[in-house]
């Protein structure tokens, strides 16, 4: 076998886990219709997504130990990207080395992909010329906007756990809103919550003053960066490309980008690509974006395909393509590059430490963008109640089947409202 075929060794398993694991002897067509299959059923977000990996895989097959799952799990859960593909791409190299992982990741994710390329085909097609479809999509975003509050509070519950964390939360939502740019943020969250987790006071001094400096330089008053003038915003959007016209290079980039900040879960992307893209870019409406995430709800993949429909709306079919190879190429990267390293990197205290404040800081970024969004799309009392509603069901109701149904009976509730008013 060529060392990209070879099944590697349990690498980070101890011994006495390893006597209860069995060898999987899955072909590679077998084994990548297998996580096509998981691919396909990959219904209600990463929990359900996870708990079907894990029930067949270590339950049932014994691929790996349950502690050992346990561990990789965490390591995923704090590296960027979604932990689900991350941990098929894991799986897939478990039994047949890197091809293994490149066929178990792409099998993952391609009922979702061409799910979301077609619902993208027929919106930017059909989308703008039928009030059915237009009613449906406008039901629906006062639901996307329950479900990113709701993200944000849950991963706020398992990240935000001192104070210097929330402290770091709180003050890259307020960098966020004053206009400081999350590529200073964020590593600065990272080295703040490093310095503070081993004492050393007087570095997270010095950090949060660099910080407050770069406050000081951006926009005094939140409301500032906000009330620009329409004729601002006009101008920006006729200097950059529009609609359809975006190169794939910079698509690609703002793929691999968001690819590399979601910390957290696929949610925490959000911020970063509105802000290429509605925010700065100008080419697609914050309307349009919601869109985007509201279709991918409904989808058998992992939330972050929304990407999809982003890079088709901006540069069409090869846009698609651009953005989502962008976005996808960590989750191969950190499991396909470091499969035998990730355990005792991701051990050392003080990488840990700087993920886990870069984390915070991106908690505080999705929630000034989930606050955003509620004041823009919250408007009417109908929006209102979808958004309350939806908010109520996926609080209380745990079920793989909690977000597609939400999204669909909003969905549902808009065409509803808007018959009713013909």
């Amino acid at each position: 076998m060529t060392p990209g075929n070879k099944p590697p060794d349990r690498a980070g398993v101890p011994t006495a886990e390893r006597e209860i694991m069995r060898t999987p002897t899955d072909s590679h067509a077998r084994l990548f219709l297998r996580f096509l299959r998981f691919g396909a059923l990959a219904w209600g977000g990463p929990v359900a997504q996870i708990d079907m990996i894990r029930h067949e895989l270590v339950q049932e097959e014994k691929w790996t130990s349950p502690d050992h799952f346990r561990r990789l799990l965490a390591i995923y859960q704090v590296l960027p990207g979604p932990e689900a593909h991350e941990l098929c791409v894991h799986f897939g190299m478990i039994a047949r080395g890197r091809w293994g992982g490149v066929l178990a990741g792409l099998g993952f994710m391609l009922p979702g992909f061409a799910l979301m390329f077609l619902l993208s085909w027929l919106y930017v097609t059909v989308g703008p010329t039928n009030a059915a479809f237009q009613a449906v999509l406008l039901g629906m975003q006062p639901a996307v906007v329950a479900l990113i509050a709701r993200a944000c509070h849950r991963i706020a519950g398992h990240s935000l756990t001192d104070r210097p964390l929330w402290i770091i939360g709180g003050v890259a939502a307020a960098g966020e809103i004053t206009g400081v740019s999350f590529w200073l943020t964020l590593p600065l969250a990272g080295l703040a919550y490093a310095a503070a987790a081993r004492q050393r006071w007087v570095w997270s001094t010095i950090i949060g003053l660099v910080f407050a400096t770069a406050v000081w330089q951006t926009h005094p008053i939140a409301a500032g960066r906000y009330a620009q003038t329409t004729e601002t915003t006009t101008a920006s959007a006729a200097a950059g490309p529009r609609a359809g016209e975006v190169p794939p290079g910079a698509l690609f980039a703002s793929g691999l980008q968001a690819g590399l900040l979601t910390f957290g879960g696929a949610y925490t992307a959000i911020p970063f690509l509105k802000n290429d893209v509605v925010d700065r870019g100008r080419w697609m409406t914050e309307n349009d974006f919601l869109d985007g995430v509201a279709l991918s709800g409904v989808l058998p993949a992992p939330l972050i395909i929304f990407s999809t429909f982003v890079g088709y709306f901006g540069g069409g079919p090869v846009g698609a393509l651009a953005i989502t190879l962008g976005i996808f190429l960590p989750a191969f990267g950190f499991s396909l590059l470091f499969f035998r390293q990730l355990e005792a990197v991701m051990s050392h205290p003080l990488l840990r430490h700087f993920l886990e404040g870069v984390t915070a800081a991106v908690v505080g970024l999705i929630a000034v963008t989930a606050a955003g969004l509620a004041l823009s799309i919250l408007r009417t009392p109908a929006a209102g109640a979808i958004f309350a509603s939806a908010l109520a069901v996926v609080i209380l109701w745990k079920s793989r089947w909690a977000v597609p149904t939400v999204v669909g009976a909003a969905g549902l509730t808009g065409w509803l409202i808007a018959q009713s008013s013909v």
